[in-house]
């Protein structure tokens, strides 16, 4: 039982971004102008804004030049494809720790949260958090991301320093 639990428990995260990410997505398309109109400064010193944008292609609008034709390949099926993936190898693998397993289900909800919205919103993924970034890496701002990229850029660098760290125990056990 304590088996079971311990890898299901993980999906809990995954419900609970897709919901939250979803439901903020839903406020924001539904109360705010998009198109960067209305721009709310949370803490009025320019560094956090909420701001209602579409992104018709992936991160960082990679691929918004791609022909339509070539779009549901890339920004749907691929991605559907990396998820199951990822889905296959967390019940397959018996060597996860269960950090990594926490950040395959935030990795699982958050690319969930974004193919909801690319297969169902015709206007794009919506985006709303803005950050100023002070013009490192050249962007005054940095792109207007969501819950569900956050959730997957995090889950992704920690389930890759778990990675790191595992590899390096293992190493050390064997030396």
């Amino acid at each position: 039982m304590a088996s079971t639990k311990r890898i299901s428990l993980p999906f809990l995260l995954t419900a609970l971004i897709i919901f939250a990410d979803q439901g903020v997505k839903s406020f924001i398309a539904k109360n705010w102008p998009g198109d960067g109109i209305f721009i709310r400064d949370v803490f009025g010193n320019d560094i956090l804004w909420i701001i209602h944008v579409r992104n018709k292609a992936i991160a960082f609008s990679l691929g918004d030049n791609l022909p339509f034709s070539v779009r549901p390949v890339l920004f749907i099926i691929l991605p559907l494809v990396v998820l199951v993936f990822l889905l296959w190898y967390y019940f397959k693998s018996n060597e996860l720790t269960g950090l990594q397993r926490w950040a395959i289900g935030g990795i699982l909800g958050g690319g969930i949260g974004n193919l909801i919205d690319r297969i169902w919103r015709p206007d794009g993924v919506v985006d709303f958090i803005s950050i100023k970034f002070y013009g490192i890496f050249g962007f005054e701002r940095w792109p207007t991301f969501n819950i569900a990229d956050a959730s997957v850029v995090i889950s992704v660098i920690l389930f890759l320093l778990t990675m790191i760290g595992t590899s390096k125990k293992t190493e050390g056990e064997r030396a």
